[in-house]
Formats: C-alpha cells, sequence, structure tokens
C-alpha cells in the first residue's frame, strides 16, 4: 500500500506520536476513533482500493486481540461495515458507536439551535 503523508506540521510537537503500523499504535491504546473513509470523494485516487484499505488499517478481532481488553471502539457514522471495521467489533461490547452517533445529533442540533438565536437576538425588537 503506497503513503500518502499527511502529518500535520511539526504534530511531534503537540506530543502525538506518528506511525502508519496499526497493531502497534492498538497494543497501547485507551481507545480507537475510527473515521469514515469517503471514497466517493477520492477522485485523485488518493486512497487505496477498499479491500486494499481493509486489509492494512480495518479494524478486525484478531487486531483487538492485541489490544487491551477494555479498549473503547468509536466511530462518528455511518460505519462502512467490512471496510472501516469489521460488524463484530462496530457491534462488540467495546463499541460506543451508537452512543457516539446519539450524541453528536444532540450537540449538532444544539449548535444549529444557538446559532439561530444568536442570529434572532441581532435583530431589532419591535
Amino acid at each position: 500500500m503506497r503513503a500518502i503523508d499527511v502529518d500535520p506540521p511539526a504534530v511531534e510537537q503537540m506530543g502525538v506520536e506518528v506511525t502508519d503500523d496499526l497493531d502497534a499504535a492498538l497494543k497501547d491504546a485507551d481507545a480507537v476513533n475510527v473515521l469514515r473513509m469517503q471514497f466517493e470523494r477520492d477522485g485523485l485516487g488518493a486512497f487505496p482500493q477498499q479491500m486494499e484499505y481493509f486489509r492494512g488499517y480495518g479494524i478486525t478481532k484478531e487486531r483487538l486481540e492485541k489490544a487491551k481488553k477494555n479498549i473503547i471502539i468509536m466511530h462518528p457514522g455511518p460505519l462502512n461495515r467490512g471496510i472501516e471495521m469489521t460488524s463484530d467489533v462496530a457491534d462488540g461490547l467495546n463499541s460506543v458507536i451508537l452512543e457516539q452517533v446519539t450524541n453528536g445529533i444532540a450537540v449538532r442540533m444544539a449548535v444549529l439551535f444557538l446559532v439561530s438565536q444568536a442570529h434572532d437576538a441581532k435583530q431589532p425588537r419591535q
């Protein structure tokens, strides 16, 4: 799989260790937040093919056997099952995906409400 350098400048100065070794990263992680791969937006071919991506970076039960037993599995949704992670991981005991998605909706609704109120507050009262 070809590597693409997407590290922000000076990321190591923020106390972050950058690695492309998923298994090593999972070994000591307390949580893993898997982001949705938006292959439909990849007009330049920057992402590998889906199954190649899954082999290199997909979260599987076998990969998690090397991780902490209580690792938290996160994903903002919607989930591409079989690409970002397997269904048994997504639906497993360590997954907080449904709670994360539910809370994300509530947070977005609250932000939209506050933004709309801020706009209304600027309008002169009649």
